[in-house]
């Protein structure tokens, strides 16, 4: 799989968790300290995710991190 095409598929998880919390990205940013900026450009597979942030994400889900490989 492209590098382009992963990031737009984790991407793609990623918002589907946020959304099934009901979260917006200012709470999200809120609870896991990452910019609203860069909340929408990982949603949107715009940007590599630092594994320390989709390890935020991941534990503010309550998911694994592998979920959204």
């Amino acid at each position: 799989m492209k590098d382009g095409i992963f990031l737009i598929e984790m991407g793609k998880k990623i918002k589907a968790h946020r959304k099934a919390l009901k979260l917006t990205y200012p709470k999200l940013s809120e609870l896991t300290k990452i910019s609203v900026a860069a909340l929408w450009f990982i949603e949107n597979g715009r940007r590599d995710v630092h594994i320390l942030n989709l390890k935020k994400l991941a534990d503010c889900f309550e998911v694994d991190v592998k979920d959204f490989l």
